[in-house]
């Protein structure tokens, strides 16, 4: 008999116990939830800053399909710059053209617009 009082006693202790233990779970779960949120919505402000930035500095995400030729954009005054600053330094076409992600042709029609002998 003394066996089941103490199992008996035992499994009110585990009742009563549960039901502190139960409310510390579900703050952690809230606490969850909400660091999850707050990583969702700095996520996006990060991918609409990053947008931003690329129609910014006119960078063409999407490939270009085979054959097709892409339509030229006008190359930002911070690029064209850029190109300007690094002729100046003696830097050739090519050299230019990989450093401001352009192609030769695009460098060579912006020095020619700006003057600069080639």
């Amino acid at each position: 008999m003394d066996i089941e009082l103490v199992l008996l006693s035992i499994g009110l202790i585990f009742i009563i116990l549960s039901f502190f233990i139960g409310k510390s779970t579900k703050k952690n779960e809230e606490e969850i939830e909400n660091i999850s949120i707050s990583l969702h919505q700095e996520t996006n402000q990060l991918k609409k800053r990053l947008k931003a930035i690329e129609e910014e500095l006119m960078i063409s995400v999407g490939p270009v399909a085979h054959g097709q030729r892409q339509k030229q954009k006008p190359v930002h005054e911070i690029i064209i710059n850029q190109i300007l600053s690094l002729k100046a330094q003696g830097y050739s076409i090519p050299e230019i053209a990989k450093r401001s992600s352009l192609s030769d042709a695009e460098v060579i029609d912006v020095l020619k617009s700006r003057g600069v002998a080639l």
